[in-house]
């Protein structure tokens, strides 16, 4: 069992950011604190994106506290340019990531201290900073039929780009800005494709300034301190329309159709009689929180998330949790890895872990 203040779990943009800000404090990686990572490779998330989404597509990228990310190509793989940056981030503050690293159990400890079994062996800790994101935890909804088909079904999670989907019929699932995505790229190549979504899209024109967006954050916000689990990005802000999308309106290719009601196993069927036939399904229908490893602490409340004030745990004052609900953004997590680094420093005063004159 090793001892360390602060067990960071996960090394993405909100865990690269606490680590960042536990070095301001004058916490040492590997003495004061560790950063457990599951990937591969520096990245987080974004080294398991799609090579088809370039860094000219990704939505807005925050740079990470103390280093701009500058000159990159619009037209390189977001996973290349992402990863490469964070590879630079972690070698200049020398924040000495342990990877590949799977994080078992967050368990309760000894005098007050926490227990993160992981692959690498056990920790001690006197607090947590959950970074873990969602990308491990794609959602598959079900539907009556859904074994049968004979076709082939993968989830955003596993998508390859549009060449393996070329000359097929494909539906695609969900309303998100993935599943607009893989519907504009696959329709340049498929022999047909269909969009199905719960609920119907809602385009956005124009910028989505200041205000809107903390406005959707407030939304987001409210939710988890209600202890419900967070809601989708776009169910907030809805899809931003530029001239791809415009293009795609243009050309039907963002005809929606609402969810069918069964899979059969050539396609897809709705209680109204309509059918549709089709090679491939794909799931563009999100993520959840990837938090189970803390099952043991009982953070969950009965609506099913965990609920959080800022950034930390209404039910255990140790446990933080960044880039989860309103700060599962860019900036965001950015954000949340400041305060919540605020905040066990706190902690760890009262403790006498840290000297007052290190904040």
């Amino acid at each position: 069992m090793r001892d360390v203040d602060v067990v960071v779990i996960g090394a993405g943009q909100a865990g690269l950011s606490g680590a960042y800000h536990l070095r301001r404090a004058g916490l040492e990686p590997d003495r004061d604190f560790v950063v457990l990572d599951h990937a591969p490779r520096a990245g987080g998330a974004w080294q398991f994106r799609w090579p088809s989404l370039t860094y000219g597509k990704v939505h807005g990228m925050h740079a990470l506290p103390g280093m701009e990310l500058t000159g990159a190509d619009d037209g390189r793989p977001s996973s290349a340019v992402i990863g490469e940056y964070f590879s630079a981030y972690e070698e200049r503050f020398d924040l000495k990531v342990h990877r590949p690293v799977d994080v078992t159990a967050v368990r309760e400890g000894e005098d007050g201290r926490l227990v993160v079994e992981t692959s690498e062996g056990s920790w001690s800790a006197r607090a947590l900073i959950n970074a873990t994101g969602t990308w491990d935890r794609p959602f598959w909804p079900r539907y009556p039929g859904q074994e049968t088909f004979r076709g082939r079904q993968l989830h955003t999670a596993n998508y390859p780009g549009p060449q393996e989907f070329t000359g097929q019929r494909v539906i695609v699932v969900g309303g998100g800005a993935s599943g607009t995505q893989h519907l504009m790229e696959i329709a340049e190549v498929a022999a047909d494709t269909t969009w199905v979504t719960r609920r119907p899209p809602v385009f956005r024109e124009g910028p989505f300034d200041e205000g809107a967006g903390r406005a959707a954050v407030a939304m987001v916000e409210e939710r988890v301190r209600r202890g419900l689990p967070p809601m989708s990005v776009v169910s907030v802000t809805g899809l931003p329309v530029n001239d791809a999308v415009r293009r795609a309106r243009a050309n039907g290719v963002l005809d929606r159709l609402p969810m069918f009601d069964r899979i059969t196993p050539t396609g897809a069927a709705w209680d109204d009689g309509r059918t549709v036939e089709a090679d491939v399904i794909l799931w563009a229908t999100g993520f959840r929180a990837a938090i189970d490893h803390l099952a043991p602490l009982r953070l969950r409340e009965p609506g099913g998330g965990i609920q959080v004030e800022g950034t930390r745990a209404v039910r255990d004052a140790r446990i933080h949790l960044v880039g989860y609900g309103p700060s599962a953004s860019t900036i965001g997590a950015n954000r949340a890895g400041r305060a919540a680094v605020r905040e066990i420093k706190r902690l760890l005063e009262r403790e006498g872990e840290i000297e007052p004159a290190l904040v």
